[in-house]
């Protein structure tokens, strides 16, 4: 017979039970819940446009404040043009990749088969939000809606005022697209994408979010509250960079009062703040008469330069419950491109995702945590604005503080922080090693380049409607506006477009926006501008004598007769991929390009 177990031993059980009880619960009360990212990216501002770089005219107190208490690092580089820097930020791919190599030309639309932060952030729990520029395709399925993002608040195209834009937009009571219902808003667009990302915060309840809050300032046109203008009435710079530097102003106040609420709110401590732009100053520095006005903190180059003054930008990184913060690291000098943000956020939030496509970033959260550095890391930044990339166009090495440009300048930022002595005679085999990578890189990104293809979809209802903005064409194209009203780009070209299913369309070629409600020979009567805002040009009527729009290999045309101040053309399209064109025939017989197709299913 076994012995029972004594009463001492039952005691024992209890006790150790009870004991790692308490352990489990103390460790999962210690558990840290995921943090909260709040992700702010500006247009335009670059590495001079900020106090804490040594610009002693630009009144940015509060981004001046956060650089006391948070991690930087100064050698931190994004695309040196709008679309290229959102889409690296956003897949960790570079751009060329992705059919985001341009701003316009539909060559601003990021292709399906990239994964986006949102949707990784998405998918682990996270409820997602964007408020602000989004310049990655206007139309269904490349919305920010459509690629991870619950709720979106944003204008159309580039920027506010541009030729997707909700029409007559100038930055104050403007209309907006809420998950693409447009929704008429009052007050200056800074403060608007401000104040609708906060209150997002505030409902998104007891899950972790994330706010990608892309404002579309100090972007141009060049528009800004007459209090902020105000502000450098006497300093010494132009009448532009007055308004630009006022407008930088307003995004800092406005990043001063989210912080204050993330403070009052008690998520400051755990939640991921950061803070970046998306290329080189567009109006920071200036040259009138022979005299320079203005500050770019000794970097050569500006928005669109393969210089370091076109895509070396500030980035300020702060959550002290992850140990990120001036306390712990102040700055660090170490290569970090855009493209290294969701690598780098995804480690950073433990979140589970394989990329489904091999990325450009990687994760550098060892930077932060460790103070680690990468000597030997090489990274390409180029800047094709063309309709197809072309080799060695407007290109940069980096390693380091090294700088390879067009692949025969060389340059060390170390010692040289200008770019005025080209070493390269002098490192021959330094200009090799990095010629050799750009070449294999080269080979690499130019296998992905494929055009975007939109959706001629029902799925959504309504109209699909094309704007000139996203015309493949090697011509001017009127991408404001402005542009539109003067009728001053006349280009001929084509949109790439899918159609999902075979039947009876019709194609309105129209003058203006369906929602300005004008026909096409109206007149639009000009705006004076202001000290701070600039106006709009007398738009002009086109004599329309009929349209054609030729779709693949089919030609479709109304003649006069048909036409009653909108030209609309019947069409049976076939499902599939292929080009379409869409012209006015004016009264002379000429082509004039149709500035917005409006497609409908029958």
């Amino acid at each position: 017979m076994k012995n029972k177990p004594s009463i001492t031993f039952h005691l024992y059980c209890c006790i150790a039970i009870l004991f790692l009880g308490c352990i489990s619960n103390q460790n999962e009360g210690e558990k840290r819940p995921k943090p909260n990212v709040i992700f702010i990216v500006t247009d335009d501002q670059g590495y001079g446009d900020v106090g804490f770089h040594g610009n002693t005219l630009i009144k940015t107190a509060n981004l001046d404040d956060l650089a006391k208490s948070a991690t930087e690092l100064t050698n931190f580089h994004v695309g040196t043009t709008c679309t290229p820097s959102r889409a690296g930020l956003l897949t960790g791919r570079n751009a060329n990749r992705s059919n985001t190599w341009h701003t316009v030309g539909g060559c601003s639309i990021l292709n399906l088969e990239e994964t986006t932060l949102a949707e990784v952030f998405q998918q682990n729990g996270y409820v997602t939000g964007h408020f602000g520029k989004w310049h990655l395709g206007d139309n269904y399925p490349y919305r920010p809606q459509d690629r991870g993002f619950d709720e979106s608040l944003y204008h159309g195209g580039g920027g506010i005022g541009q030729t997707p834009d909700y029409w007559n937009n100038d930055y104050f009571d403007d209309t907006y697209l809420r998950n693409g219902v447009p929704e008429k808003f009052e007050g200056y667009c800074t403060d608007v994408w401000f104040a609708q990302a906060q209150n997002f915060m505030e409902e998104s309840g007891q899950a972790p979010y994330i706010v990608y809050l892309d404002a579309n300032a100090p972007h141009g046109p060049i528009n800004v509250p007459k209090e902020y203008h105000e502000i450098y009435e006497d300093a010494d710079l132009t009448s532009t960079q007055k308004r630009f530097y006022g407008m930088i102003t307003n995004l800092d106040d406005n990043i001063g009062k989210l912080i204050g609420y993330l403070k009052s709110s008690g998520q400051w401590e755990n939640t991921i703040f950061i803070f970046t732009t998306d290329n080189g100053t567009a109006a920071g520095i200036a040259n009138e008469n022979g005299i320079q006005t203005g500050h770019n903190a000794g970097l050569r180059g500006t928005k669109g330069s393969h210089y370091d003054g076109g895509h070396r930008v500030p980035f300020l990184i702060h959550w002290p419950e992850g140990g990120i913060s001036s306390q712990n690291l102040k700055k660090n000098n170490t290569l970090v491109s855009h493209v290294d943000v969701l690598p780098t956020l995804s480690s950073l939030c433990k979140l589970d995702t394989t990329p489904e496509k091999p990325l450009d970033g990687t994760d550098m959260s060892k930077v932060f945590v460790n103070n680690s550095v990468e000597d030997n890391r090489m990274l390409v930044v180029d800047t094709q604005r063309i309709q197809w990339p072309l080799k060695n166009r407007n290109s940069c090495v980096m390693q380091g503080e090294w700088r390879l440009v067009n692949g025969t300048e060389l340059y060390n930022m170390e010692t040289d922080f200008g770019q005025e002595v080209d070493l390269a005679e002098e490192h021959p085999e330094k200009v090799k090693t990095m010629k050799d990578f750009y070449e294999a890189w080269w080979q690499d990104t130019a296998s992905d380049m494929h055009y975007a293809h939109i959706p001629i979809s029902t799925k959504k209802g309504g109209s699909v409607v094309l704007t000139i903005h996203d015309l493949h064409t090697s011509d001017g194209i009127p991408w404001n506006q402005n542009m539109v009203r003067a009728g001053e780009k006349n280009p001929q070209g084509h949109y790439t477009i899918s159609v999902e299913e075979a039947g009876d369309y019709e194609l309105e070629l129209r003058r203006y926006p369906l929602e300005s409600e004008l026909d096409n020979d109206d007149e639009v009567a000009s705006e004076r501008g202001t000290d701070h805002k600039d106006g709009w040009v007398f738009g002009k009527g086109i004599p329309v004598n009929g349209g054609r729009v030729t779709i693949g290999e089919t030609e479709e045309t109304v003649t006069n007769a048909q036409v009653v101040n909108r030209v609309r053309i019947p069409a049976f399209l076939e499902k599939g991929e292929y080009p379409l064109e869409a012209n006015f025939i004016l009264e002379d017989g000429t082509d004039f390009p149709a500035y917005y197709v409006n497609i409908t299913k029958l």
